[in-house]
């Protein structure tokens, strides 16, 4: 009977995996770990080569997400007044159905959006986090764009505007809300969006890294990132925290990543880009001080608001002045440090071996994903862009400031 339980365990955990390698469900995809198995996607193209390549309304940052047939992006317009909600066929681009919500008008950062946040599916739900500075609004969609329920989560005070994503975890809704000001994280009853826990935060500056779940000794834990509180190890069902690191000096922008038995993150400023980052094991090995040791840290060639990828026993840095790194995972010694030029706001992704990411000018660059440096493409957009490609059921999807295109696999 053992011996069946666990061959029925381990199918249902293939066919899970089976579902979500066709679906790109939240920013950075399963787990936002950024990697993909996807075959055959182009390493450079021509404006002849997109299935298609739409204008959206209005501006935003947010990136794609795709469940089946239906893709789903968010944008802004009016200073924040107007934030949408679109549902597209990902293999035509064309609009099933848009949603409209009001918020106020309220500040951001120049590289900022009012539409930055990535929603988030389950495949029967999309959650969607709209914030100015009198309400943090998550809404639940089902898949024809009707309201399951709606609610504030408080108010929302930052610099740049909500900028991290929402990600889920079983049944809850995990809503980050590290801020400048009275800071939390939610989780949310996924079906009905009451509060299932909230845990209070240290605060100092918001934070825009979204959490990832991770394997522990004892349980999965929720990693969280904020300046003030460093990395931190939360029980995801109840909120209590297991575990943290020492604080970074400064913001955190670029959300964790984790693999081989370490979680990493770093922090930065605007005009500095990378300061610090550092790597703790994921048992959280606890110093004379209290806090999780630090195993290796780095202070050059780091990413400030580009999250890094793990592939393959090395760390991919993608800064933010357009410097990518090979480095040794298990010491964070660098194996190269190449320039591929332009600037970055957007994070990459790992596509079958191969790191894709776009430039703030609009500019996609392509890079072997190995210990061996090389450039394999670049290819204009012709917009401006701060978002992070998705992938899912061969095709890549590209946004920019005002336009999304999809680029099929090569068959």
């Amino acid at each position: 009977m053992t011996r069946l339980c666990s061959l029925a365990v381990l199918l249902l955990v293939f066919a899970q995996s089976s579902i979500n390698a066709a679906n790109w469900p939240r920013f950075r995809g399963e787990n936002g770990t950024g990697v993909s198995d996807q075959k055959d996607i182009p390493t450079e193209w021509s404006d002849g080569n997109y299935k298609w390549n739409i204008e959206l309304p209005g501006v935003g940052h947010s990136a794609p997400v795709i469940w089946g047939d239906n893709l789903f992006v968010t944008s802004a317009e009016d200073r924040g007044l107007t934030r949408h909600v679109l549902c597209l066929d990902p293999a035509t681009g064309q609009e099933k159905w848009r949603r409209d919500i009001a918020m106020s008008e309220s500040h951001k950062h120049n590289k900022s959006s009012w539409a930055s946040s990535t929603p988030v599916t389950d495949g029967r739900l999309l959650y969607v986090a709209f914030a100015d500075i009198e309400h943090y609004s998550v809404t639940a969609y089902d898949f024809d764009g009707n309201v399951e329920w709606r609610r504030s989560v408080g108010q929302f005070e930052s610099q740049h505007n909500l900028g991290v994503s929402l990600m889920l975890h079983g049944d809850s809704l995990i809503i980050p809300d590290d801020q400048m000001g009275p800071s939390r994280i939610f989780a949310l009853d996924k079906h009905t969006g009451a509060t299932r826990w909230s845990t209070l935060r240290e605060f100092r500056k918001t934070s825009y890294a979204t959490p990832i779940v991770v394997p522990g000794p004892t349980g999965e834990q929720l990693i969280c990132v904020s300046g003030f509180m460093g990395i931190t190890s939360l029980n995801p069902d109840t909120g209590v925290m297991n575990w943290r690191s020492r604080g970074f000096p400064l913001r955190t922008v670029a959300s964790p990543v984790y693999g081989e038995g370490l979680l990493i993150a770093s922090c930065g400023q605007g005009g500095r880009y990378g300061v610090e980052q550092i790597a703790v094991s994921l048992d959280g090995d606890i110093g004379e001080d209290g806090l999780a040791k630090v195993v290796w840290e780095r202070k050059k060639v780091i990413p400030y608001v580009p999250t890094p990828v793990i592939y393959e026993g090395h760390l991919y840095e993608w800064s933010d002045e357009g410097i990518v790194a090979c480095v040794d995972l298990k010491t964070g010694k660098d194996v190269w440090i190449k320039r591929v030029g332009s600037n970055f706001s957007g994070s990459p992704i790992c596509i079958d071996g191969k790191l894709y990411c776009i430039s703030e000018a609009g500019d996609v660059f392509v890079v072997a994903a190995s210990p061996e440096y090389k450039l394999l493409g670049t290819t204009p957009l012709g917009d401006p862009s701060h978002s992070t490609p998705s992938v899912a059921n061969g095709r890549l999807f590209l946004r920019t400031f005002h336009r999304l295109a999809c680029l099929e696999a090569r068959k």
